[in-house]
């Protein structure tokens, strides 16, 4: 029997400061006394014995295979997916109708600032339809092309996906890239035009559209308005009729899924999981495909968005599993989980995901890296798509060279170590993997491969040992206003683009399709494009390979030294110009010296570009009242001369400080 104590310490132990005065269940017999001055860990490792635990678990048997849907919320940035899911969870009584139900998924704060989807976020619906009690999995996922394997790693645990279309902007890039990612993983699309409350809303043309691009019926798609809550009902009708239930066998030994993680410093690793085949439960004994290693699992449940605990897990549903799992690398994106002594056939699991950008990461004071190396480990579980190798260098100490999908993921990963770690960093500027096809045998046989792929442009080989370089190149899809083609497609032949296709989705859109060289748009072509349209266009790229090109390493010299951390890889075109920029910035980021320092640009020997610091000069004629003009030259030539042996024996220390001017991302160019 339970006993219920209200305020006060009673017999329980001392509630953390946000705690105080919750009502406690506490088990009857003697408790030990609270630890006056116990440090807040404690209280949260010894678990409060809280009425929220102790809710009635819930029975997922309940609810039969044919019960179940499995659906995500696709979309392009900002067409309202989040609203949905708000609306939809608030439809099914899983949260409460307020007015600040806004992005409740959305629980990174990054997220809320920005107001994008980074993370994928699972939540389970109870709903009642015609009698029956169905279960619903939601999984809202991000918009932006940098997050796009959130998104197909989301539909491996869905049948079906509802497509949003804003009714205002219709059809845009990432929207077709959506399409098709659910077109070839085979799910059934919902499509759902949203914002039809709006004042310039036409959901007539965006019907036209869908049914142009997508080849769907136009009576098919539901007209609603998530923010007002128009008509979301039938979006449920909708899931429950048209998507299927998953195809599973609950008498299967168990089979699951694990299609995204995170790391609670007190509990270990929490793994969100599909299960495939078979039951889960409190206690069983499972093991990790990947790893081979066996673990207990000491709780499972449904996210209702927040965790629910439950009793079981059966095939066909999403829910977590907590399994002590107490390091960082052990709960694999795309491994299978399956019971001790009953091995399965691991599941397909996912492609690793491809870097696009590459940029490197050091501590802002060497002392912080053990801190700085463990919050890497934490982000890089719950993001999965980031990769790291081990650099250093010798202005910038040791470090990591990360790899990421594009420039938003770069930024919002570097946000997110500031925000939950509190780690200051410093960012290098983004370069992509570019690939050397080597000459000599002598070569193949050391490097043990004909073709090398290179993410450090210090590592870059000479051309006398290399019988071409390659360069990542992507499909880029540009969705945009007809007015703006012609400013649009200038600035794709300026990035060295090639076009190859251009189609008219109605009377006043065209869809544009390029082949880009990768690192012309890393940088600054989303904003570049943004401007040219007044924000109207919208961008996509799917990676396309390889191709040729004529690509050099560019050093940059200060009196003839080479500063490592300044060699970067352009293209013969674009040399003079990066060169340029490159000096410029370093000369307004240098202190000046007694002497006089030179900053060159370089290709092998040959110099493109330069730029000079003015040495600092005393007077040496303040004494000299007139007299003999040979007397002032004299004394200018044994200044000279002085300088002159000084900039020999001189030795210019780039301070940390210009280094992160030069390095940190050139958003102004």
């Amino acid at each position: 029997m339970w006993t219920l104590v209200g305020r006060g310490w009673g017999c329980a132990r001392a509630l953390p400061p946000r705690a105080t005065g919750a009502a406690l269940l506490v088990a009857p017999g003697p408790r030990p006394a609270p630890t006056l001055g116990a440090a807040p860990e404690s209280w949260a490792t010894d678990r409060l014995y809280s009425s929220a635990e102790f809710k009635e678990k819930l029975d997922m048997s309940r609810f039969p295979v044919e019960n179940i849907r499995n659906f995500s919320i696709v979309a392009h940035v900002d067409h309202g997916k989040s609203t949905l899911a708000d609306r939809l969870l608030e439809l099914t009584g899983t949260i409460d109708k307020t007015k600040n139900n806004k992005q409740v998924l959305d629980k990174l704060q990054v997220e809320r600032e920005r107001g994008i989807t980074v993370k994928a976020q699972t939540a389970s619906l109870f709903y009642n339809c015609e009698g029956k009690q169905y279960l619903l999995n939601l999984i809202d996922t991000p918009g932006h092309v940098d997050f796009s394997y959130e998104v197909s790693r989301s539909l491996s645990a869905c049948q079906g996906v509802l497509l949003v279309v804003d009714a205002n902007e219709g059809i845009q890039a990432q929207t077709v890239a959506n399409f098709f990612l659910a077109f070839e993983a085979q799910l059934s699309v919902i499509p759902v035009i949203n914002k039809i409350d709006l004042k310039n809303a036409d959901p007539e043309r965006v019907e036209n559209q869908i049914e142009k691009v997508f080849d769907i019926p136009s009576d098919e798609c539901i007209k609603i308005s998530a923010k007002l809550g128009t008509n979301v009902e039938s979006v449920l009708q909708a899931i429950i009729e048209r998507i299927p239930p998953p195809k599973v066998h609950r008498k299967n030994p168990l089979r699951a899924l694990v299609f995204d993680s995170t790391f609670d410093q007190y509990r270990g690793v929490i793994a969100n999981v599909a299960l495939f085949d078979g039951v889960v439960s409190k206690g069983d004994k499972i093991v990790s495909a990947h790893t081979q290693k066996t673990y207990e699992v000491n709780e499972v449940g449904v996210l209702n968005p927040n965790e629910q605990p439950t009793h079981k897990l059966y095939a066909g549903q999403v829910g977590y599993l907590i399994a002590g799992m107490k390091d960082v690398t052990e709960a694999q994106i795309g491994d299978t989980l399956c019971l001790h002594k009953q091995p399965m056939e691991p599941l397909p699991g996912f492609k690793s995901a491809k870097p696009m950008v590459f940029a490197g990461m050091y501590p802002l004071d060497q002392s912080e890296y053990n801190n700085l190396k463990s919050a890497i480990e934490k982000l890089t579980l719950n993001d999965s798509s980031v990769t790291v190798h081990r650099d250093s260098s010798l202005a910038l100490g040791a470090g990591w060279r990360l790899g990421f999908l594009g420039l938003l993921h770069m930024e919002v990963f570097n946000q997110r170590l500031e925000q939950e770690y509190n780690a200051s960093v410093i960012l290098t500027t983004p370069t992509v993997p570019y690939k050397a096809v080597l000459s000599s045998s002598k070569l193949i046989k050391e490097h043990r491969e004909k073709e090398i792929t290179i993410i450090n442009p210090a590592q870059f080989p000479d051309k006398s040992k290399v019988t071409e370089y390659l360069e990542p190149v992507v499909l880029g899809t540009i969705i945009t206003p007809d007015e703006y083609t012609g400013k649009i497609m200038m600035l794709c032949e300026a990035r060295r683009a090639v076009q190859k296709n251009m189609i008219f989705i109605d009377q006043n859109r065209v869809m544009l399709k390029y082949l880009f060289p990768l690192n012309e748009i890393v940088v600054d072509f989303y904003d570049s494009l943004k401007s040219l349209s007044s924000g109207y266009a919208s961008f996509d790229y799917e990676d396309a390979g390889y191709q040729t090109a004529e690509l050099v390493k560019m050093d940059i010299l200060l009196n003839g030294n080479t500063v490592e951390e300044l060699v970067t890889v352009v293209h013969k075109d674009k040399a003079h110009s990066i060169g340029k920029a490159i000096c410029e910035r370093l000369k307004d980021s240098l202190p000046r010296q007694l002497f006089e320092i030179a900053i060159q640009a370089a290709i092998g020997s040959k110099i493109i570009a330069r730029e000079t610091v003015k040495a600092y000069r005393k007077n040496v004629l303040a004494k000299c009242y007139g007299g003999d003009i040979t007397r002032k030259m004299k004394l200018l030539k044994r200044q000279a001369e002085g300088k002159k042996k000084l900039r020999k024996i001189g030795n210019v220390e780039v301070p940390k400080d210009a280094f992160i001017k030069v390095l940190k991302t050139q958003s102004s160019k």
